[in-house]
């Protein structure tokens, strides 16, 4: 987001997203249709009633034997649409936590900023959709760490404005998508290196819109998740729409969320993720997408501390 949600204050720190590192195959972000289901993201099961009676899935879990995943599947190479097929890395993490577990993970498109009150309802069983994992967050929602993203600044081919920092944005517009980081980000230089001149900001509800008012010069700067700048850097015109400028900002772990009254589930997946871990299974994908700088060495519950 971004690390996608509202989080952290900026601090620039970590390594800068290796652009060229980010060379996955397929299109610029495909703009996903609102809230529509798309039963994809099989898991490739093995015994299921085993898997799911050994991690002590919840029995509705396993009656159902599917694992309802909701998702913003418009922010490539996180989670994005490929010929109506959900794909991306959030995709296959999910595809062999589920084969782990014994049950599939049904990827069912939504706007990001809506995916919380949805899993309130139970319209989704988790999110997995490149959220940040939050203090704010964790007051409703529990989270199983996954992923480490920081902030990226994504401008203008040839970086014509001449950014370099969040601080090089005062006065200037930006864009990004409603509901992620960045707006953390921008609120907090606002009120610190750019109170006397002030970023303005143009929201959307995804990043694909975002990313248009900086190709058409309404905006100076994208501000998404490292593996999200870098990515459409790379593919989107061929690598001359876009550069990722200035270092990382504020890296943190991205969660799969949970309602805090489903314990039961929030283990399974943990240790089914530790299990991926240990077998490899997690490293595989990781670079079939080219992040492994964003790998982790073990799950953890609540693990975002700002």
């Amino acid at each position: 987001m971004t690390a996608r949600t509202t989080r952290r204050i900026p601090t620039a720190k970590s390594r800068l997203a290796a652009v060229g590192a980010l060379a996955a195959a397929g299109a610029l972000v495909l703009s996903a249709c609102g809230d529509q289901t798309d039963d994809s993201g099989d898991s490739g099961t093995k015994d299921s009633t085993a898997s799911a009676s050994a991690y002590n899935l919840p029995k509705k879990i396993q009656d159902a034997g599917v694992v309802k995943v909701g998702s913003d599947i418009n922010y490539a190479p996180m989670e994005f649409d490929q010929g109506g097929t959900p794909t991306g890395v959030d995709v296959d993490i999910a595809a062999a936590i589920g084969k782990e577990l014994g049950v599939d993970f049904k990827f069912e498109n939504g706007t990001f900023d809506n995916l919380i009150p949805s899993l309130d309802t139970g319209r989704y069983d988790v999110i997995m959709s490149a959220m940040s994992d939050t203090k704010e967050r964790q007051a409703k929602v529990d989270f199983v760490d996954y992923f480490n993203a920081g902030v990226s600044i994504l401008a203008k081919k040839g970086n014509p404005e001449g950014i370099k920092s969040v601080e090089d944005l005062c006065g200037k517009t930006i864009a990004f998508q409603r509901g992620t980081v960045s707006a953390d980000v921008a609120a907090a230089a606002n009120k610190d290196a750019c109170a006397s001149d002030k970023i303005k900001t143009l929201t959307f509800d995804t990043d694909t819109e975002a990313l248009l008012q900086v190709k058409q010069g309404r905006a100076v700067a994208d501000l998404n998740d490292f593996p999200v700048a870098a990515y459409n850097a790379k593919t989107s015109g061929g690598g001359n729409d876009f550069e990722v400028v200035g270092e990382q900002i504020d890296e943190g772990p991205y969660g799969i969320a949970v309602t805090k009254d489903n314990a039961q589930l929030r283990d399974a997946v943990s240790k089914a993720l530790d299990a991926i871990i240990a077998n490899g299974e997690y490293a595989k994908v990781l670079e079939k997408w080219n992040v492994t700088q964003g790998g982790v060495d073990k799950a953890v519950v609540n693990g975002g501390a700002e």
